[in-house]
């Protein structure tokens, strides 16, 4: 793992990791948490996953009650809305990830809406908020995110106590967390034991301030602007990178260049992925591997014929099942977030 930040954790995942499945193993999944006072044990015996607010009635639910309900699962994507931070022009502030704050996993739990369900969502619930075990040192407002009560309620939205077949790390949220299937990960709440059902829409911190980004398309303004509307980020868009070569590596020449990589549509299925290796002056349709999901990554490969030797520009780009392709030129927003451009892998051909 790439540390970016000891305390609080903030572990990237290599992108060479990405190249050996779709699915990112438990143990080089990327780590992101806000408050160093993070849960290093957890009783289970006497954890409890707590529900309130405008709600029939409150709830108080140990792990055996939540084990043996109805149980749902889904392969997703989980990304830092910061993802690929690092490569922001002019620099933004913040975490300088490169492209390894994101992971996929196959995830099981339990419906959030059966949940909600057990509770009695009161007529007028707008919103539910979540909570989880790590705590601020200082007197500022915990982290806590929420969902608008219909999203919370549609069904997809999961409390997991699995992922790739194993109980969850500690690191990534023992022993429970949210899973937002095609939302950026700022709504995953790990060590997940707090729901709130809402009644006025959430005005806290984490919401009313943090985590927001431009309203214009692909959340793009010309670097320096200020006073732009923004909205709380949500739904993550079409992105893809070639991972079957590194970034600047030497090659000897052959009559077809393999590339391959992966992608994801965002908050739909991958419908297409194209691979140029001229920096987009022509593209080359890839092959698609196993479709796991819409929410899931997708492996992708092409042969490309190579003309003559040399320096090449190898990118790809997605396409979702909505029709949205990635752009060529990147966008920007103070926040680094959502980044959302074709990526350039440059190798030497020779």
């Amino acid at each position: 793992m790439i540390v970016q930040r000891a305390r609080p954790p903030l572990l990237e995942t290599p992108i060479e990791v990405f190249e050996r499945s779709v699915f990112t193993p438990n143990d080089q999944f990327y780590v992101r948490w806000h408050w160093a006072d993070i849960p290093l044990d957890v009783d289970v015996a006497r954890f409890r996953l707590n529900v309130s607010g405008s709600v029939n009635r409150s709830l108080s639910l140990s792990l055996d009650e939540i084990l043996r309900m109805p149980r749902i699962s889904c392969a997703a994507v989980n990304q830092c809305s910061g993802n690929s931070r690092a490569f922001f022009e002019p620099r933004v502030p913040g975490a300088q990830w490169s492209h390894g704050a994101m992971g996929n996993a196959a995830w099981e739990g339990v419906s959030l809406g059966a949940i909600l369900d057990l509770a009695g969502v009161r007529a007028g619930a707008v919103a539910v908020r979540f909570g989880g075990l790590d705590r601020p040192l200082t007197d500022v407002d915990p982290f806590k995110k929420s969902l608008a009560i219909d999203h919370a309620r549609a069904g997809e939205v999961m409390i997991a106590f699995a992922m790739n077949g194993e109980q969850l790390p500690m690191l990534n949220g023992f022993p429970l967390r949210l899973v937002v299937p095609g939302w950026y990960s700022t709504y995953w709440v790990k060590a997940l034991n707090e729901i709130e059902v809402l009644s006025a829409p959430d005005d806290r911190y984490w919401m009313a301030r943090a985590y927001r980004i431009p309203t214009s398309l692909m959340a793009d303004v010309a670097p320096g602007s200020h006073d732009f509307p923004t909205t709380p980020i949500n739904r993550m868009v079409p992105r893809s990178w070639i991972t079957s070569v590194p970034d600047g590596a030497t090659l000897p020449f052959r009559p077809q260049l393999p590339v391959g990589g992966i992608a994801m549509g965002g908050d739909q299925g991958v419908a297409r992925v194209e691979v140029s290796i001229d920096g987009g002056n022509r593209w080359y349709e890839a092959r698609l591997s196993r479709d796991e999901g819409r929410y899931s990554f997708r492996r992708f490969d092409a042969a490309i014929p190579l003309p003559v030797r040399g320096t090449l520009a190898l990118i790809s780009r997605c396409t979702n099942a909505a029709g949205q392709t990635q752009p060529l030129t990147p966008n920007w927003n103070p926040g680094g977030y959502m980044r959302a451009c074709v990526e350039t892998t440059h190798v030497t051909v020779t």
